[in-house]
C-alpha cells in the first residue's frame, strides 16, 4: 500500500494549512538523539568513553544542523555537508569501536533521518541493529514505526508504536502514534480480520484521548483528535463540535482560530444546523483560508440543490 504519511514538523503553521489534512507519524530525531544519549549514560549503554565520545559526536551534530538551519537556500546549506559527513564518519568509528553499543547506533541512525541527511532506509537499518542490542528503547521503536509507516507497512509500524508505548506510558507522542496509524490505515488493518471497525474506533479514540491528556500543550494532537471523529465507523458529530469549540478557546492566532471555524462550520452541517454553518463560514475571513470556505460553502450548495431535486422528484 503506497502510503501518504510525511512527517510533522511542530511550529510550521499546520493548523491554518490542514483543513483537509492528512497527518502522519511524528518523526523527531533530534530530540530522541538527546533522549538516546541521556539513556546511554544512565543505562551503562556503553563504556565510560564510548558514552563521551558519543555525546562529543552528538554535539557536533547539533552544531553543524543548527547552521544548516540558519541558511536561506539550498546551495548555502551545501556549505555545511563536510560538517554533516564528518559527523556521520565519526558515528562509523563508534560503531566499529564499539559494536555493542546500542546508543550509537540509535543517535547513528537518528542522525540519518535529519531531513537534511535524509537516508532512511539505512537509518532503519541502523535502528533495528540498536533494537536489537536493547529493546528497551522507545525512541528507538517510534523512529522504526515511523519509517515503516512512510514504507506502507503499517502493520508492522502499529507494533512498534504499541512496543514505544508499553515502554514509556507517559509519553504522549507515541499514544498519538498509535492513533494516527490506525486510523490512516483502517483497510489495512481491517483486511488482516484481527481488527473489526468498532475495535479500531475505539482504540483510535483512546490513544488520541491519552495522547492530549498528556500534552494538553500540543493543540496539533488536539486538532486531530478532534478531526478523527469524522471517520468512525459511524461519525460523531456532537463529540467533534465539542472537541473543535474546546479547541477553539485555546488558540489565540486568527488564522488557526478561524481555521478551527471552518471545521465547526462542517459538522454544524451534518448535524443539521444548516443557518449555523453557513454564518460559522462566513465569519472567515482570512485570506489563507479563501479556498478551503470557497470549497465548503461549495459542499453545501451542492447538497442543498441535492436535497431540492430529490424533493421534486419525489412529487
Amino acid at each position: 500500500m503506497t502510503t501518504h504519511f510525511t512527517k510533522i514538523v511542530a511550529g510550521l503553521g499546520w493548523l491554518a494549512l490542514a483543513v483537509a489534512s492528512g497527518a502522519g507519524p511524528v518523526s523527531s530525531a533530534r530530540a530522541e538523539t538527546a533522549a538516546v544519549t541521556a539513556t546511554a549514560e544512565v543505562k551503562g549503554g556503553g563504556s565510560a568513553a564510548a558514552v563521551k565520545l558519543l555525546k562529543e559526536i552528538v554535539a557536533r551534530q547539533r552544531t553543524a544542523l543548527a547552521e544548516v538551519a540558519k541558511k536561506e537556500t539550498a546551495d548555502e546549506a551545501e556549505d555545511v555537508r563536510p560538517k554533516l559527513q564528518r559527523v556521520a564518519d565519526d558515528y562509523e568509528v563508534l560503531v566499529k569501536a564499539h559494536p555493542d553499543f546500542a546508543a550509537a547506533w540509535a543517535a547513528y541512525g537518528l542522525f540519518l533521518c535529519e531531513p537534511v541527511v535524509e537516508q532512511r532506509r539505512t537509518a532503519l537499518a541502523l535502528l533495528f541493529k540498536a533494537n536489537g542490542l536493547d529493546g528497551e528503547l522507545p525512541v528507538v521503536k517510534n523512529q522504526i514505526g515511523v519509517l515503516l509507516a512512510e514504507e506502507g507497512r503499517m502493520i508492522e509500524a502499529l507494533n512498534y508504536f504499541l512496543a514505544a508505548s508499553d515502554l514509556a506510558p507517559q509519553e504522549a507522542l507515541y499514544h498519538f502514534q498509535i492513533g494516527l496509524v490506525l486510523d490512516e490505515a483502517r483497510e489495512s488493518f481491517l483486511k488482516t480480520n484481527a481488527w473489526t471497525a468498532a475495535t479500531i474506533d475505539k482504540t483510535v479514540l483512546e490513544a488520541f484521548r491519552r495522547s492530549v491528556e498528556l500534552a494538553p500543550e500540543r493543540t496539533d494532537y488536539a486538532y486531530r483528535a478532534a478531526e478523527v471523529y469524522y471517520g468512525l465507523a459511524e461519525p460523531r458529530w456532537e463529540e467533534a463540535l465539542k472537541a473543535w469549540s474546546a479547541l477553539e478557546r485555546r488558540l489565540k492566532g486568527d488564522i488557526e482560530k478561524q481555521a478551527v471555524r471552518l471545521h465547526m462550520a462542517r459538522v454544524q452541517w451534518k448535524i443539521g444546523h444548516a443557518a449555523v454553518a453557513r454564518e460559522l463560514a462566513g465569519s472567515v475571513g482570512v485570506a489563507e483560508l479563501k479556498g478551503q470556505k470557497a470549497k465548503l460553502l461549495a459542499e453545501f450548495d451542492a447538497e442543498d440543490a441535492a436535497e431540492a431535486a430529490a424533493k421534486k422528484a419525489g412529487r
